[in-house]
């Protein structure tokens, strides 16, 4: 996990700097990417990197690629053959040690970059021919500096699946590194825990039923726990979340009211389920009854719960069918 002294109340996330418009691409140009500086922007705080030129190199310069192999691709440019593998290393290894301290809660790099792409970057044999993919040279030390950090690429976010998915994960991920900022006790584990139980059911009931065990066994070993928590924690929220999971999720939900609510309201709701099951209306649409339904009946734990409001509702992320 990402070690820091203070998180602070605002998410900070790591961008590919071309993608928030900085003209620092190899041709003197940018990827601007609207959603990311815009509207994702509103809720966190950027911090740009660009690989290529903060490691010394020109704007604009010879583009490059990936030579090599997969354990060790060289980042080479395309015409004159210029190795930039060291230089690149060498600063990659430094920058990442800068970023620990920043306290990130997510990474989103430049999708297909030699420098900053985190997968599907075409790796060149010696004929000048791609045949295998891997991670930019960068890309590659920042996750392995950081395996369980939400990453992602701008290109696989234009799936709103994913986008949703990497969005809730940074929340998440925020929320607990504070808790560990604050200072962890078993109570606050147990507070955590129980606030997530549905978010994290609606990814991976098996690791729900693991962070259970875990947080079971708390007394006598804090350290160990919250660190094997931590990881345990992230590692479930990166399974997807499906449209029959978040079913059974809300088919839980609607067990807290089966003695209040009316009979309407009671086939209200089981029809509006059954319409996102069959993919009619968006999670959105159940979620905002059931909300409705909490503040109606003053249901106390169902308040709590993360998986109701897992994000700013602005960012839309459940309002896709």
């Amino acid at each position: 996990m990402l070690e820091t002294d203070v998180v602070s109340d605002r998410i900070k996330l790591g961008i590919s700097s071309c993608l928030l418009g900085e003209n620092v691409r190899y041709d003197g140009g940018h990827k601007l990417d609207r959603f990311l500086r815009d509207s994702l922007g509103q809720f966190v705080d950027w911090v740009p990197v660009c690989p290529e030129v903060e490691c010394g190199l020109s704007i604009p310069r010879e583009a490059m690629r990936l030579v090599g192999t997969l354990d060790e691709p060289r980042l080479v440019t395309r015409k004159s053959g210029i190795d930039h593998t060291a230089r690149m290393l060498a600063w990659a290894r430094k920058r990442v040690k800068q970023l620990e301290k920043d306290g990130l809660c997510g990474f989103v790099f430049k999708s297909r970059s030699p420098s900053s792409g985190m997968r599907g970057v075409k790796i060149y044999n010696e004929g000048g021919m791609p045949v295998r993919t891997g991670s930019g040279l960068f890309a590659r030390e920042f996750m392995a500096r950081f395996p369980v950090l939400p990453v992602e690429d701008e290109g696989r976010l234009n799936d709103m699946g994913l986008r949703e998915n990497f969005i809730e994960r940074v929340f998440v991920y925020h929320r607990w590194q504070k808790l560990v900022g604050q200072g962890l006790s078993p109570k606050g584990l147990v507070d955590f825990q129980t606030r997530h139980k549905y978010l994290v059911m609606a990814h991976s009931v098996e690791h729900l039923r693991r962070l259970g065990k875990i947080v079971a066994g708390v007394k006598g070993r804090e350290n160990k726990t919250y660190g094997e928590y931590g990881v345990t924690l992230m590692e479930g929220l990166q399974r997807t979340a499906t449209i029959r999971k978040n079913v059974n999720v809300l088919q839980h939900l609607m067990g807290y009211f089966k003695t209040r609510l009316a009979g309407d309201e009671k086939q209200e709701l089981l029809e509006v389920i059954g319409k996102y099951h069959k993919g009619y209306v968006p999670l959105i649409v159940p979620v905002t009854l059931i909300q409705h339904y909490v503040r109606k009946y003053d249901e106390p734990y169902l308040r709590e719960q993360f998986y109701l409001s897992p994000h700013p509702v602005e960012l839309m992320l459940r309002n896709h069918a």
